[in-house]
């Protein structure tokens, strides 16, 4: 499982993908969303804009991903 590591909470999940290099852009993430691409705790996420916060895990194109807020 790869680390995330972030340095405020909430992140939008879409900024997320951005950050990662997951997506190339914004825009591209969002369309990746609404694809159902993304799982967030298991679950498909259909909200671009979701609250992420430590702890989450969200999984894109097979690959899993945990929050961890830096101390």
């Amino acid at each position: 499982m790869n680390k995330v590591i972030i340095n405020r909470e909430p992140v939008e999940l879409f900024k997320l993908l951005k950050f990662e290099g997951l997506a190339m852009t914004g825009g591209e993430a969002k369309m990746l969303i609404d694809e159902g691409a993304v799982l967030v705790n298991g679950q498909i996420e259909m909200r671009k804009r979701r609250k992420m916060l430590a702890g989450d895990v969200f999984e894109f194109n097979g690959e899993h991903y945990v929050l961890e807020l830096e101390t």
